[in-house]
């Protein structure tokens, strides 16, 4: 389950966080597809928020979805995870946040496999793998 919320001001996002980590997570940015680390990976482990460290998605869950970004069917745990609406670009999406630290990680879609029909398109560079033992 989610520690403690993180608390922290830009000045102190920015000495953690790469430029473009920061672009992403605390801008709500996107990296461009198919150049992100993690979109191809298919490697067993366990996928963390970039800026805090919380457990967010298994790779048991992600599938190749075509997209360019890593995707997954669901998070680890439905607590680890917020969402909010997103209507920019001219079109409505429902923005997916990391609860524990409010990072932007990507967007959920309804068009992806079984068990829960759900893709959830996340930003590479929102993430950090950390491979099976």
């Amino acid at each position: 389950m989610s520690k403690s919320p993180v608390d922290k001001n830009d000045a102190q996002w920015r000495e953690q966080l790469t430029d473009e980590q920061f672009h992403v997570l605390r801008e709500k940015g996107t990296e461009r597809p198919f150049t992100g680390a993690y979109w191809d990976t298919t490697e067993a482990g366990t996928y963390s928020c970039a800026g805090c460290g919380e457990a967010l998605y298994s790779s048991e869950d992600k599938f190749d979805a075509g997209c360019g970004w890593p995707s997954f069917t669901q998070a680890v745990d439905k607590e680890v995870l917020d969402t909010a609406v997103d209507a920019s670009l001219s079109r409505v999406r429902t923005e997916l946040l990391c609860r524990r630290c409010g990072g932007h990680l990507g967007h959920v879609f309804p068009d992806g496999p079984a068990p829960t029909g759900m893709r959830h398109c996340i930003n590479s560079v929102s993430l950090v793998f950390e491979p099976e033992e």
